[in-house]
């Protein structure tokens, strides 16, 4: 099943660019439908991974087979608690680009077939358990959406070419450095091997303080890039503004999710005792993100920036309560267990919310040419669903009780005050600070009289876009109301990566 939702959306792409004469409406039903079919597979896979959970630590629907023996590598793809979620987030976001991207990008051939494959090496990321498959599909994933926000992005072309070639340069700066870290994982362990699963067995680094140490901070620069957090984040404003709605929904609900999958996935299990040391300087890190991104975020005029920003905020949650999962040994391993739980939680949430969120940017930007909220009011009046919609992901991104925001950050609060309870108390600011700026926002854009950049007409959201939009919020809603839905599929996992770390 892995290998089909890595190779299907290639498949399609190659299909797509083979046929450069087909007309938009025929590019644009092959692209909904092949998301469509993805999100259908995953579905299945969930349900089957749920009637037959693999053991403690262990993987479902594993392939292995060798790829590069020279060196050991083998394409090792599996999945579990921690990455499952990912996938169907992933999957969904890509359903919600793709609806709401219909027909009106230039070349939508070749725009679907790049966004095909982006969402192929996004899957890739999440089911690779051998380091260097992992590598590759995160360098993938850099060339996809570097082409998507040069070569789409909704600025002059200049200004685009400079954000995509930033976002470029500092994420794959980043992927060298995490190669450099998996070379120096592989060189430590007897025998040799790229394989998460044999890694994190064999903590082949154990012992070795100086050395451990160096390779985390080759991995964690690698990750805290992509992630983004204070101070390697100032790629991302830029790389928002100029990409086009789909692409900045991806990038904020998938690819910065990469950067966190990796903290879980290969820092803390294949690395533990370099993590323990280290996690105080990662909680200080999170929780100066938490701030730095909400402050920012609200002194913003732009809609699409002050969303991005309070990505970097949202991000900073995440890795507080990783950084916390790595304090006090082995004591309150039923709160660094919430806590991790609670860090997978947010990212699906996250994904969910800040996907709607652009995608609601995009329309904003679409009938008013600009994201200055400044030049709008009283858009409640000539748009109420849309209003609508903006305030439910808003109320959503605020952590508003009855939203999966709100059950992931109760979980990361509550596992993340045993082991750190100052820095953690100083991270709930950041909470009042997003509320704030949010419902500045909602106010600023929904209410008093009507106004629009040069008094253009704002129509209501499209039957499209709320096809678009609206299944990423019930979700948001449903994962609020009923989070076992998730939880009980991430617990497990969540539980065997606080042992790992606690060697």
């Amino acid at each position: 099943m892995l290998p089909v939702l890595i190779v299907l959306p290639l498949l399609v792409a190659a299909g797509l660019l083979a046929a450069p004469a087909a007309s938009d409406r025929v590019v644009s039903a092959v692209w909904t439908a092949t998301t469509g079919v993805l999100v259908a597979l995953v579905a299945g896979t969930w349900v089957a991974y749920r009637l037959h959970p693999p053991a403690a630590g262990g993987q479902a629907f594993v392939v292995d087979v060798a790829w590069i023996p020279s060196v050991g590598s083998r394409f090792h793809l599996g999945v579990d608690g921690l990455s499952l979620p990912l996938v169907a987030l992933t999957a969904v976001l890509f359903l919600a680009a793709a609806v709401h991207a219909g027909r009106r990008r230039d070349n939508l051939g070749r725009y679907a077939a790049l966004m095909l494959f982006l969402q192929s090496a996004s899957l890739g990321v999440f089911v690779a358990l051998d380091l260097l498959v992992f590598f590759v599909f995160f360098d993938l994933s850099i060339v996809g959406m570097y082409f998507v926000i040069a070569g789409w992005g909704q600025v002059a072309s200049a200004e685009r070419r400079r954000a995509a070639l930033l976002f470029f340069l500092y994420t794959f700066a980043g992927s060298l450095a995490l190669l450099l870290g998996f070379i120096g994982l592989y060189l430590a362990a007897d025998p040799h091997t790229f394989d998460m699963v044999e890694l994190a067995r064999a903590n082949p680094l154990a012992g070795r303080g100086v050395l451990g140490g160096i390779v985390l901070g080759a991995v964690l620069l690698g990750l805290a890039i992509k992630t983004p957090t204070f101070p390697f984040h100032t790629w991302l404003p830029p790389a928002h503004t100029s990409a086009p709605a789909e692409g900045s929904a991806i990038l904020a609900g998938v690819l910065l999710k990469m950067g966190t999958y990796g903290f879980l996935r290969i820092a803390m299990p294949l690395l533990p005792q370099a993590w323990r040391a280290w996690a105080w300087v990662i909680v200080v890190i999170g929780v100066i993100s938490v701030l730095h991104g909400a402050l920012v975020a609200l002194a913003q005029d732009d809609l699409k920036r002050m969303v991005a920003y309070t990505s970097v905020n949202h991000m900073g949650y995440i890795v507080l309560a990783v950084g916390a999962a790595g304090l006090g040994g082995g004591a309150d391993e039923a709160a660094r267990s919430l806590a991790v739980t609670g860090a997978v939680t947010q990212m699906v949430s996250h994904g969910l919310i800040t996907g709607a969120l652009f995608l609601l940017c995009g329309v904003l930007h679409d009938r008013g040419g600009t994201y200055a909220m400044s030049r709008y009011g009283g858009l409640a009046g000539v748009a109420p669903v849309f209003t609508a919609l903006f305030a439910v992901a808003a109320f959503a991104s605020l952590g508003l009780p009855g939203l999966s925001g709100f059950v992931a950050e109760l979980q990361i609060f509550t596992g993340s005050l045993a082991t750190a309870p100052v820095p953690t108390a100083v991270a709930v600011l950041g909470i009042v600070v997003t509320a704030a700026l949010f419902l500045r926002a909602l106010g600023r854009l929904g209410t008093g009289s009507t106004r629009t950049p040069d008094g253009r007409t704002f129509g209501d959201v499209t039957a499209r876009e709320v096809v678009a939009v609206v299944p990423l919020l019930v979700l948001v809603v449903v994962l609020g109301v009923y989070p076992s839905l998730v939880l009980d599929v991430i617990s497990p996992a969540a539980g065997t990566v606080v042992q790992l770390v606690g060697r």
